[in-house]
């Protein structure tokens, strides 16, 4: 999913100011000001790609008093040009303060970083390394944001949550990408349906048809003397132990919204379909996949996610009640139907933006938010419904959980090599 790296300006200010009149707003802390401190917070990005730069541009935004101390990434050109993007931004510029002695590169860079001196990170590299990632930022005593989704592997779901009870005791803030959470007309839709405007909820179908984010290029466009290890990182997306899938790092949005409308509560089970109809040169991920979740009050939950060019497109939510249907993402504003009529107004608000402007007030005002169990659930709940897929079997919760497959290679060099398995074959590929 694409993110403002510009915030409106205005727009938030105006958000901001209702904000703390309100004292309270769709569940949330009012916001402190800015203004009535003085004490900058030193920020630090791992992962300076586009969401990265979109992370840092809205950590400087929520708070006046942020300062970009240190970066790092594989890549001095993606660090220029992230620095070059923010301090085109007026607001910021001179906030942007990452010098060539806090400009760190390679696969250790993120531990440079973090003993720079940092007060918070942000994370955005490639999901295969956040567990390690969260787990050094959270043992140092760092306050992180940290995309979704937050492992490839169940391994590194059990590592994060493990983590997350860590920032509990540590007093951490941890917020979570996964951005709808943290979007106005959502909140005010599903505190609709949770005060029981459908009734009893019977079924979800959520949808995720959209464009391949990074076709894979053929090998003949892999230089020479490129390890596989850099030759993975560089194109991410089409592997499985650096992305999980697509349904693991984009359709995960919808698992979220899945997950958040059954009260974070997991499914008994799932069985998938699956599989790669464009062929690629390359990689191991799927073009496709559809999930049946089974929960234990019976309620059934759907998931469907595609990538493939020159099809049709949409990322919709259909929620099915005894007592009427809600439609999320068809229309100009969300919609229930049924004994209660209902639709959303107002002026929507930057999802994305909330979410740091969230982080840093708790920061400020000493009240740790903590995101880690619900956004480990959220993601082992896409992950299943690729377990089911690959293999073709029904996965229970438990067993998704419990999985020993271990897609992150356990050393990770920058020269060295890595054979990743071929592509799943339902019915013949093994659960582990």
């Amino acid at each position: 999913m694409e993110r403002d790296q510009n915030t409106k300006l205005p727009e938030r200010r105006e958000f901001l100011k209702s904000a703390a009149g309100a004292g309270l707003v769709a569940g949330f802390p009012a916001i402190i000001s800015a203004q009535t401190v003085t004490n900058a917070i030193k920020v630090g990005l791992v992962g300076c790609g586009g969401r990265g730069t979109g992370a840092a541009s809205q950590a400087l935004q929520a708070d006046d008093f942020t300062e970009l101390s240190a970066v790092a990434d594989i890549d001095q050109d993606r660090i220029d040009n992230c620095l070059d993007t923010l301090k085109k931004i007026q607001r910021v510029a001179g906030r942007v303060q990452a010098d060539p002695a806090k400009q760190f590169l390679g696969l250790d860079a993120y531990q440079k970083l973090i003993a720079s001196g940092v007060d918070t990170v942000l994370l955005a590299t490639p999901p295969g390394f956040r567990p390690v990632h969260l787990a050094a930022v959270i043992g140092a005593g760092k306050h992180v944001f940290c995309e979704k989704p937050i492992a490839t592997d169940a391994p590194g779901v059990r590592s994060v949550l493990a983590t997350s009870e860590l920032a509990k005791q540590k007093d951490l803030s941890l917020v979570a990408g996964f951005c709808w959470r943290y979007n106005n007309k959502i909140l005010a839709t599903f505190e609709q349906m949770q005060a029981g405007a459908l009734g009893k909820m019977v079924a979800y179908y959520a949808t995720y048809y959209t464009n391949p984010v990074k076709p894979m290029p053929p090998a003949s466009a892999r230089p020479a003397g490129m390890s596989d290890i850099e030759w993975q990182i560089r194109n991410w997306y089409n592997f499985v132990w650096l992305c999980g899938d697509s349904i693991v790092e984009q359709a995960v949005h919808s698992a979220d919204k899945i997950a958040w409308a059954m009260h974070d509560q997991p499914p008994v089970s799932c069985v998938a379909v699956g599989g790669r109809t464009i062929p690629a040169e390359g990689g191991n991920i799927f073009d496709h996949f559809e999930v049946n979740y089974l929960y234990p009050d019976g309620t059934r939950a759907f998931l469907a996610n595609r990538q493939m060019e020159s099809c049709y497109n949409e990322n919709s939510d259909y929620i099915l009640g005894t007592d009427g249907t809600c439609t999320i993402g068809r229309g100009p504003a969300p919609h229930i139907d049924g004994k209660t009529n209902w639709a959303w107004t107002g002026q929507e608000y930057n999802m994305y933006q909330r979410e740091h402007d969230l982080l840093f007030a708790s920061i400020r005002k000493h009240q740790p938010m903590n995101d880690g169990k619900r956004m480990a659930t959220s993601t082992l709940l896409a992950m299943m419904g690729r377990m089911a897929a690959y293999t073709g079997q029904q996965i229970t919760w438990d067993q998704a959980l419990s999985s020993q497959e271990q897609l992150v290679p356990a050393t990770i060099e920058w020269t060295g090599s890595h054979e990743v398995p071929p592509r799943a074959l339902p019915g013949v590929t093994k659960f582990l």
